[in-house]
């Protein structure tokens, strides 16, 4: 069998049902397989880097590993960013790559280039794969797809590269075998039962315990393990940026989001709480602030995470336990012990939330405020399968605010921070919901990035929502200049401009709409919603001056937040 026709197989066998591509030369014998082989379908994108970030929306709604392809050389490179929030994220993901022939590649030449656009993607993915592999022998094939597909979705998911030679792609296979897919392996078990009894003894000692859900939770399967889980004890639970949606909004244990941007009262719930079991979540400095010793304080941590160089690395002295979410909860289940009466301190938070309301920290703006538009945004989007949500105030925002249904899923670039991640990202979370609505919730600056996209979304009519919240400036980084520069705002306000992006909907042929007024936001989402299962953008029009607010005084403790306390330290945006 031809190899790109394996490949192809390989690929729907293991439950692939859409591949995110750009074409170029040196993957068009794969592409010309997928299409004649398989049911695959096949997504042409206009750009690579759409291409792999539509590849992770596929993965993270799908927990299939997400499959994106690209030429060799600039159609390699432009995958790169994608890749590397992939990896940062934990999202399984493979992607492959088209190279030049075995004959033209320049191995120990002292050349830089032998072949018409031969580049070593392998060398520059490496430090953001699981693994990073060139294949130039055909019989190595299988196992490498095997063994990729395997590694982006064991232990910690993440991405795997396969860089191909297009002589490669047309050799013989003739060992077959691996084309059955083996059965998916249980993760091992771990030690966790007696672990448990440590934290379960602690935790009924304390009188104000705390569970801090991460990123983790979700990409580690563990979502529906940690809902019955939480409700068997009765904890409150804090969340980071990458676990917005892991309870719902309703949910009575649901505390909000902490960190840099954090909801206040949830900030002040960790600063209070005398006991914190912490699950699948890094503690990297936009949850803990720059005072670490402050958040670890004199209460008790016990962290569960399956990755150990992640515990007591930044905060230290915690009881560490290296486990996957699944086991760990499995083996928490059988033995919660009586239910925790956390009443009191439920409402002591909840008193806190009353006082410091998300819908006030910008109560003297004028226009639309950012955080009321998120609750009005959600009031309309119920039939939404996800948001995706791209990098900026609006994903502080959004993150604050935003009320989610049981089902819903939020999507946001995380560790790599990427503008221009969600338009794209959309496509593939759509895809993988099975064309369901998703909402995307984007800054005026990010959008453009990938807007070239909207020619995808318009190809395919694809139900994506899109909420441009248009400031008419980079405002994340304007506000750090506010803070930091003195109101010297090169490059965010001074020397940027943008379109009126429902103008450029339209040209587009996407429904569009404008709005300024915050008494025609529920009109205005009425229409993007008329047709649901169509593609709409929606600008709204938002003060340059507005805020992301609140936020931590860097330096401070976590507590301790803008615009009512001041920064010792600079941080980054």
């Amino acid at each position: 069998m031809k190899a790109s026709d394996y490949i192809a197989l390989y690929l729907e066998r293991r439950g692939v049902t859409h591949v995110f591509e750009l074409i170029g030369g040196m993957i068009t014998f794969l592409l010309d397989s997928l299409h004649q082989r398989t049911g695959v379908k096949i997504v042409s994108m206009h750009h690579e880097q759409g291409a792999g970030f539509a590849a992770e929306g596929y993965g993270r709604m799908s927990g299939i590993p997400g499959v994106a392809m690209a030429t060799s050389g600039p159609g390699a490179t432009n995958l790169l960013t994608a890749i590397g929030s992939c990896y940062f994220d934990s999202t399984p993901a493979v992607f492959i790559t088209g190279q030049v022939n075995t004959h033209e590649q320049k191995g120990q030449l002292a050349v830089r280039q032998l072949g018409f656009q031969e580049t070593d993607i392998v060398s520059m993915a490496r430090p953001i794969t699981k693994a990073a592999w060139l294949i130039n022998n055909v019989a190595d094939l299988p196992a490498r797809l095997e063994e990729a597909f395997q590694l982006a979705t064991e232990g910690r998911p993440g991405p795997v590269l396969i860089d191909i030679p297009m002589d490669i792609q047309r050799a013989d296979i003739t060992d077959l075998s691996r084309l059955e897919t083996a059965a998916p392996q249980p993760p091992p078990s771990q030690d966790s039962a007696a672990f448990w009894e440590q934290v379960l003894t602690s935790l009924h000692q304390s009188q104000r315990p705390l569970i801090l859900a991460g990123g983790g939770v979700r990409s580690g399967a563990a979502t529906d393990l940690f809902r019955d889980f939480v409700h068997a004890l009765g904890v409150p639970v804090v969340h980071s940026l990458m676990a917005v949606d892991v309870l719902p909004a309703a949910d009575p244990l649901r505390v909000g989001m902490i960190g840099s941007y954090g909801n206040r009262w949830a900030n002040i719930a960790v600063s209070e709480c005398d006991f914190m079991l912490i699950l699948g979540s890094r503690l990297d400095v936009r949850q803990t602030g720059a005072d670490t010793e402050s958040f670890k304080g004199q209460r008790t941590i016990y962290h569960i995470d399956c990755e150990a160089g992640e515990m007591n690395n930044r905060v230290k002295n915690c009881h560490a336990h290296v486990s996957e979410l699944r086991p760990f909860l499995m083996a928490a289940l059988e033995k919660t012990g009586p239910y925790l009466q956390c009443q009191s301190w439920l409402e002591q938070i909840n008193a806190s939330k009353s006082t410091w309301p998300d819908t006030r920290e910008l109560k003297d703006l004028q226009g639309i405020n950012p955080n009321i538009l998120m609750h009005v945004i959600s009031a309309h989007s119920a039939q939404a399968a996800a948001y995706v949500v791209d990098v900026g105030q609006h994903q502080m925002w959004a993150a604050q605010s935003l009320q989610l249904g049981a089902d819903q899923r939020f999507l946001t670039s995380g560790g790599m921070g990427a503008m221009g991640f969600a338009l794209p990202t959309a496509i593939g979370a759509s895809l993988a919901a099975g064309g369901k609505p998703v909402v995307v919730i984007a800054g005026d600056g990010g959008i453009q990035l990938n807007i070239q996209e909207l020619q995808t979304i318009r190809r395919m009519n694809l139900p994506v929502k899109v909420i441009v919240l248009n400031n008419l400036c980079h405002g994340m980084v304007r506000q750090f200049q506010q803070s930091y520069f003195d109101e010297r705002y090169q490059s965010t306000l001074w020397g940027y401009s943008a379109p009126a992006f429902h103008q450029v909907a339209a040209a587009y042929g996407i429904p569009s709409l404008q709005v300024a007024d915050p008494a025609m936001l529920d009109s205005a989402l009425d229409e993007c919603w008329q047709n649901a299962d169509g593609p709409f953008l929606l600008e709204v029009m938002i003060d340059s001056a507005a805020n992301a607010y609140p936020k931590m005084a860097f330096g401070r403790p976590i507590s301790e937040m803008e615009p009512l306390a001041a920064p010792t330290a600079m941080e980054s945006t």
